[in-house]
């Protein structure tokens, strides 16, 4: 399979800590696994710095792991360093690597020393970096600046097929709010929804350019759902975590106001849960919206942390675990979802991609349920904060233009709307208040 290096946004942000920190901080990158953290750390230490040391502590030796029981003389630490890994360090040009630190705490820890010391910058990257019992008999450091690295998200996608256009003419068309017609949007959707499918985990996205071969992409995604599932099992013996995160997809097929842990796990603890859901949150492979009972700009301050939805970080993996049933999913289903004509209501991967996209441009993910005089529910899929107003959203898989939760929200909470938005399969348009947009652009808001 040939390795493709792919351009992501989060290089631009390490740029920029690189020049404002000058080794002030070290950098912590957090993430899922097989999202490309070590590849991106990799290419960064490469192109910035004069030479780099990168320790993979997933492959590391006994000698490398035993650098850090003793940080009392640095000097002899850094000779020992160079010597193990046969590379040069140059003051204030160099940088050092902690790959998956989480699997050696007392390097995390070493941290608070070695940015103090002020030779070298240093970046860690890691998954399920905080978890208490990585974390339990270390001293957390501060002189720690934290991003958190998401799957490539849909601009990053198109990049990767070789398209640096599209979205600069999609972000054009949202701000004009003029959409292009419908048969290029037809084509837009088409480009979209294969996004939907490969997903953006850079391992599935260099087999499809490797292959065009959907089913073959699949096989990728099932290998890194297998991997997830040891990583719970891992963490968690019981493997409830592991049963909660194959049960996504089904929980959001049920069009429930919230996910039904107990239909997963039986006679779970709500202690438990917590704990759990805050397990998987950690290790990024979901994003998690939280029922607010005020909906209102300081929305964390109503959050209901027992009404909650589950949502996998990427709408790919999501894809094959909705059809995990299967020995693979069969290519003619990815062909029928690619082009849109499916028979299941395929709303519930929609919302997933909607997730997906407003989580990695740095949303918090939040909805709201009410009901009416006639005891009818409606849902707010999800709530945006803009400046001192919201921005509510409504998912639709396909062309509808009724927005009745919407239109319901808006009146019950007027003077707090500031932009109201369709989200749907169909052209840009205005609908008097409300905005209605493709999916695809869902990622500018």
């Amino acid at each position: 399979m040939t390795e493709r290096v792919f351009k992501r946004k989060i290089y631009e942000k390490m740029l920029h800590w690189k020049q404002e920190e000058n080794g002030e901080t070290a950098l912590l990158i957090e993430g899922a696994r097989r999202i490309g953290k070590s590849t991106v750390v990799r290419q960064f230490a490469e192109n910035e710095y004069k030479s780099f040391i990168m320790i993979d502590f997933s492959y590391a030796s006994e000698e490398e792991f035993s650098l850090f029981n003793d940080m009392s003389n640095l000097d002899y630490f850094f000779t020992r360093l160079k010597a193990l890994e046969g590379k040069p360090l140059y003051e204030r040009d160099s940088v050092i690597v902690f790959d998956e630190v989480q699997l050696q705490p007392l390097a995390r820890q070493a941290i608070k020393r070695l940015v103090a010391d002020g030779r070298y910058d240093y970046i860690e990257t890691g998954s399920l970096i905080s978890i208490q019992k990585n974390v339990e008999n270390i001293l957390i450091p501060s002189e720690e600046e934290s991003i958190s690295m998401y799957p490539m998200d849909y601009e990053e996608f198109r990049w990767a097929m070789g398209d640096t256009e599209s979205i600069g003419l999609l972000r054009e068309a949202l701000m004009k709010r003029r959409g292009f017609g419908d048969a290029v949007n037809r084509k837009l959707m088409r480009d979209f929804r294969l996004y939907m499918l490969v997903g953006g985990m850079p391992q599935a996205v260099n087999k499809y350019l490797d292959t065009l071969d959907l089913s073959q992409v699949d096989r990728v995604k099932r290998s890194i759902i297998r991997l997830y599932q040891k990583d719970f099992h891992k963490l968690d013996p019981s493997d409830k975590a592991q049963a909660i995160f194959m049960a996504a997809p089904s929980e959001l097929h049920k069009n429930s106001s919230r996910f039904q842990v107990t239909t997963v796990v039986e006679n779970i603890r709500p202690e438990s849960t917590f704990e759990l859901i805050n397990l998987m949150q950690e290790s990024k492979t979901v994003n998690v919206a939280y029922h607010v009972d005020d909906p209102n700009v300081g929305m964390e301050l109503s959050a209901n942390k027992s009404a909650y939805k589950i949502y996998l970080n990427d709408t790919g993996l999501f894809v094959t675990l909705a059809f995990w049933d299967k020995a693979f999913t069969e290519n003619v289903i990815y062909q029928k979802l690619l082009s849109d004509s499916l028979e299941a209501n395929l709303g519930y991967v929609y919302e997933n991609v909607v997730a997906q996209m407003l989580a990695a441009a740095d949303n918090k993910l939040f909805y709201y349920t009410f009901l009416n005089e006639s005891r009818h529910r409606y849902e707010i899929d999800f709530l945006l904060s803009r400046s001192n107003k919201l921005c509510p959203i409504e998912v639709k898989s396909a062309g509808y233009n009724t927005h009745a939760s919407l239109d319901a929200f808006c009146e019950k909470f007027s003077h707090r709307i500031r932009d109201r938005y369709l989200v749907y399969t169909k052209d840009l348009r205005q609908d008097g208040e409300t905005l209605r947009i493709p999916v695809y652009m869902v990622g500018l808001l």
